[in-house]
């Protein structure tokens, strides 16, 4: 039975989701050295997590310079914790002599465990693997930290598609609770239990996921991202949306976030998507203008918000509010006033809805291992359990009225998923689907 509190709720889909009998089906490979392919901000942070695991780690970057910059975006970590008076000097040391930088693919020829943490583009991580694949003994587990690419793709570029796995990390890696194992058609299951032990060893929260375009965490993303665009385009102003995200229990609103996440990612994401976007979709040209003038967010001082010296709480910028007046009117869209609730509703609709179809086609197991992702990696509010314990709780049926309501407006984003129909019609609850037969 599940827990009905959403706090005890939270902690139940946070042990559950990586109890899995795929992950106890074979026994784990073992890790004592791992390489880490990439010195950025998301290679240093897993190379962190796996020295705090206690692990030996090779660090690859393409040259002096980068593997330099690679070294001192570890050691800052561990600086910063000297100077909070969490680490003494010597045990710095200690954990710094299990790390050895490289500017050569041959020194990793022994590594148990390779992470490419590149530049998110298919073709620079399928190149990264064939050199894997050159130099790695065999066995070694081959993983990309890839956020949203198809890691059949990747794998389809070794001899070794068995090795490979998707381990999805969160910034900042070391400190970030949630891992997505990806689980691409070929991989050995000894892998992905190898992957479930690693998580286990880095005291991350591993939640299996399927392969598509952003996994179970950036593809629902991306459905109520979409849904917070609309939203600004009808009449909502960034501020206001974000201001009912965080009413709503969230750290930070969604236009908070694409700041502090840098506004070019998103950008880069909807130019890789666009040869594929449906032409009937409604899509909202906001974001790309302010991408335009370089407001890419807090790393240049201005996005959504102005940040004024370097500031890292922003404040509202009416040059972005008349941008949004310009987009309206040149479309010819009349704003309209939105309630927090409404905002709220409409976000979290999209949301579930978007969930409910990952659920259907596999890409998720179940549903508190979305609840999982979101509570681990999206800052989703403990308070309300999960977006699908959430779903239960207001009923079913309830938010599928929201969504056939949304649908007068807009009935090809607003289309409900047939698994969210079938369960209200049946009276049944997402929760109902926690214990499926694996």
């Amino acid at each position: 039975m599940t827990p009905i509190d959403p706090l005890a709720y939270a902690d139940y889909a946070e042990q559950a989701a990586p109890q899995l009998p795929e992950a106890a089906a074979a026994a784990p490979r073992d890790v004592q050295r791992v390489a880490v392919i990439g010195g950025g901000t998301m290679g240093a942070g897993i190379a962190v997590a796996a020295l705090n695991a206690g692990l030996a780690v090779v660090m690859v970057e393409r040259d002096a310079e980068s593997i330099a910059r690679g070294q001192h975006n570890v050691e800052k970590v561990y600086d910063g914790l000297i100077a909070k008076g969490r680490m003494t000097a010597d045990g710095k040391a200690a954990v710094m002599a299990r790390y050895t930088p490289s500017t050569r693919y041959d020194d990793i020829a022994d590594a148990d465990l390779v992470i490419e943490a590149v530049f998110e583009d298919l073709a620079v991580k399928q190149a990264v693997f064939r050199e894997l694949d050159r130099v790695c003994r065999p066995g070694a587990v081959l993983a990309s930290n890839t956020s949203y690419l198809d890691i059949d793709a990747i794998a389809a570029a070794t001899a070794r598609p068995q090795d490979v796995i998707g381990l999805h990390f969160f910034s900042p890696a070391n400190i970030m609770k949630l891992l997505e194992i990806v689980v691409p058609a070929k991989v050995a299951p000894d892998v992905v239990a190898t992957a479930f032990a690693l998580a286990k060893k880095m005291k991350k929260v591993a939640v299996r996921a399927g392969v598509c375009d952003g996994f179970i965490g950036n593809r629902i993303l991306a459905a109520y991202r979409q849904a917070a665009d609309h939203l600004l385009e009808d009449g909502a102003s960034p501020y206001e949306i974000d201001a009912a995200m965080r009413a709503f229990g969230f750290a930070m609103g969604p236009f908070q976030v694409s700041d502090l996440a840098g506004g070019d990612i998103g950008w880069a994401t909807r130019k890789r998507r666009a040869a594929t976007r449906d032409p009937r979709a409604r899509y909202v040209e906001v974001a790309d203008r302010l991408c335009e003038r370089g407001w890419f967010g807090q790393k240049t001082g201005r996005g959504w918000y102005l940040y004024p010296d370097g500031a890292r709480t922003g404040q509202p910028d009416p040059e972005v509010l008349a941008i949004v007046d310009a987009e309206r009117a040149r479309k010819g869209i009349a704003p309209r006033a939105f309630t927090p609730e409404a905002i709220a509703r409409r976000y979290l609709a999209a949301m579930v809805n978007e969930g409910a179809r990952v659920l259907q086609e596999g890409i998720a197991l179940r549903p508190l291992d979305i609840d999982a992702v979101f509570l681990c990696g999206y800052g989703f509010p403990r308070a309300q359990g999960g977006p699908m314990f959430w779903a239960d709780a207001q009923g079913l049926a309830r938010v599928l009225a929201d969504i056939e309501t949304f649908a007068r407006e807009d009935a090809l984003f607003w289309q409900a998923a047939p698994l969210l129909r079938q369960l209200a019609a049946s009276g049944r609850s997402l929760a109902s689907l926690n214990q499926p037969s694996l």
